[in-house]
């Protein structure tokens, strides 16, 4: 998304959970059901590799193989993560989204900090998705207490078997009391729509990333221009502004970003805090970053954002962001520095901001 080093990032989603929790169901089901987008899987795991497609893809060597639908897949080992990133992020790729399945014995934690800290600059942190087995969860707390603190490291939990579950409602709640302002959401057989977690492809190819009327044709029908609901337990809002966003309200905005929130993504005019570009955001749980992009010449000037959560509520989500717009026609000097935070190093350094990227 960043202009300024030429660069399409690819997000890069880690999916952990212990076993049994239906990891690789739900991968196949994005495999399945990517909507056009072209899926990097690379499957952390030290028994059987279970992804059925790969039971009839064709080797391309080194643990890669092809899974028939523009995705590939790749067995490896954690030593060797950022080795396949960097593999899987290079253009002749040609992937949109990276999956990493955890092993189920598997720290979370540690594969978040390695995506982090990937010195590939193709590649940006997608956010930590936690499967749990909403029929085994008490027994599986039970003997994995460390269950609660994954719990709380996530950016989305999916609850997963809520149709064999005798009281599926009070585990998510119990979930929820346990994820830190994570969104939750239930499912059954690893049903989860691809677009909470990875922007979907247009119908037509297209090349780059999608524009914002491409997410808003997909998100929204023409009878309901505000907001849609994705799927069961998902919605979905979408803001536009003509005036600008003043940076220190949205930095106070993002901040408190609440519970369930998960996604943040578009573009923001900070007007006269800095006239020369628009910023690309991109938000997942708690992870959030700004990549500023120079106006091309004779472009509308516009802050257009998709926001995607569970349980949110879209009108006082609209009405914080609309608390934000900033008409006047001077900039305070240090008003940027909370954004320039959220930039690449050497991006922020450019602007003189004492910061560095915080997420």
């Amino acid at each position: 998304m960043s202009q300024k080093s030429g660069l399409r990032q690819i997000p890069v989603v880690v999916l952990a959970g212990f076993l049994g929790s239906g990891k690789t169901t739900l991968l196949n089901h994005l495999l399945h059901h990517s909507g056009g987008s072209r899926i990097g899987a690379v499957v952390n795991d030290f028994g059987d590799i279970e992804i059925d497609a790969m039971a009839v893809a064709g080797a391309l060597g080194d643990s890669t193989v092809s899974l028939g639908n523009g995705c590939l897949c790749c067995a490896v080992d954690a030593s060797e993560l950022d080795l396949y990133l960097d593999r899987l992020a290079q253009p002749a790729a040609g992937i949109d989204v990276i999956v990493i399945e955890a092993s189920g014995l598997a720290e979370p934690q540690e594969l978040v900090r390695m995506v982090l800290a990937s010195e590939q600059p193709r590649v940006v942190y997608g956010g930590l998705v936690e499967v749990v087995d909403a029929v085994e969860f008490d027994a599986t707390r039970a003997l994995h207490p460390e269950l609660d603190r994954h719990l709380a490291l996530a950016d989305l939990v999916v609850v997963n078997k809520t149709d064999r579950a005798e009281d599926s409602e009070r585990v998510l709640g119990l979930v929820r009391s346990l994820a830190d302002r994570a969104a939750v959401v239930p499912a059954v057989h690893g049903r989860v729509d691809p677009e909470f977690l990875f922007d979907c492809r247009p119908a037509e190819e297209r090349i780059g990333q999608l524009s914002f009327d491409d997410l808003h044709r997909h998100e929204h029908g023409p009878d309901d221009p505000a907001h849609t609901h994705l799927h069961t337990g998902y919605e979905s809002v979408s803001f536009r502004s003509g005036t600008p966003l003043d940076p220190r309200l949205l930095l106070d905005f993002l901040d408190s970003r609440p519970e369930g929130l998960y996604r943040i993504k578009g573009y923001v005019d900070f007007g006269a805090a800095d006239p020369r570009n628009r910023y690309a955001v991109h938000a997942v749980g708690r992870f959030l970053r700004f990549y500023p992009e120079p106006w091309k010449a004779g472009a509308e000037r516009l802050t257009q954002l998709v926001l995607i959560g569970s349980g949110i509520d879209t009108d006082a989500l609209l009405k914080e962001l609309e608390a934000c717009a900033d008409g006047a026609p001077h900039a305070d000097e240090r008003g940027m520095w909370g954004v320039l935070r959220y930039v690449r190093d050497e991006v922020a350094e450019a602007h003189g901001s004492p910061g560095r990227l915080d997420g």
